[in-house]
């Protein structure tokens, strides 16, 4: 416990500072914020390769999904603790440096816009900090390892949101790489957010002799209201990204001067 929390409080933080100094040597012309927010959208995609490698080693070495146990289960739990908080301050920091004024008069108002733009990041922070970490250390018991490890696999979308989000900063949105990132972005964020949760219903049943429809009706209600609250968000995220993917593919192409 006490040293994957410790590793990930120097990790995160670490690996945030080193890219921002890196961006400021490499890339001198860019403000402050444009090294933190290209920085933050790094580190994230950097845990969320960890998160879905580890998901995936979990899955594959789980032939029974209820009772076979692997040790990342836990382990990377306890590692993605510091990265949540971390996070959090380093959207805290992005908007710091975005509004232009850091005198201290103003903290409390740039606070305020932060807490008012990101209500549904921060709960979703705070969500996984005080409800999931609990039932994945200790409520669940010594069960579900390999549904923890499908969960984990959730972060595969993250390495293309966040460069879907750097091209943003960086005034690329008209270009084909950005195009290609928002199909890629819209795949595997349905694969890996949406048809996640059946996949884990089905695992189930394939496990149990039952089939999807019967799942629902064979496992504990709690269960079934814990998913439909997990799901939920999700469902609301994609269908933003598939508007803003629908006003991207139906904008009149940029005109080209002369």
């Amino acid at each position: 416990m006490l040293l994957p929390l410790a590793w990930g409080s120097l990790f995160f933080p670490g690996l945030f500072v080193l890219c921002t100094w890196g961006l400021r040597r490499a890339r001198p012309a860019w403000t402050h914020n444009d090294c933190a927010l290209i920085s933050t959208r790094l580190v994230s995609s950097v845990q969320a390769v960890l998160a879905t490698g580890s998901g995936i080693i979990i899955i594959r070495s789980c032939s029974h999904v209820i009772t076979d146990r692997h040790w990342l289960a836990r382990e990377y739990v306890w590692f993605l603790i510091p990265y949540m908080i971390y996070d959090s301050y380093a959207m805290y920091l992005c908007e710091w440096y975005r509004t232009g004024d850091q005198s201290s008069k103003h903290t409390l108002t740039i606070f305020r816009n932060f807490l008012s733009k990101n209500r549904l990041m921060i709960t979703h922070h705070a969500v996984i900090l005080f409800v999931l970490v609990p039932v994945a250390q200790r409520l669940r018991g010594e069960l579900g390892d390999f549904f923890v490890g499908c969960i984990f696999t959730a972060e595969l979308s993250t390495p293309f949101v966040s460069l879907g989000r750097v091209l943003i900063q960086l005034k690329q949105q008209h270009t084909l790489l950005y195009k290609v990132n928002g199909i890629l972005t819209l795949t595997t964020f349905f694969l890996c957010r949406i048809l996640l949760f059946p996949f884990m219903y089905w695992s189930y049943g394939q496990q149990q002799g039952l089939s999807l429809l019967q799942v629902p009706f064979h496992i504990p209600f709690y269960c079934n209201v814990a998913n439909a609250f997990l799901i939920a968000p999700q469902i609301y995220w994609f269908s933003l990204l598939c508007k803003k993917a629908a006003r991207l593919f139906d904008a009149p192409p940029a005109k080209k001067d002369g």
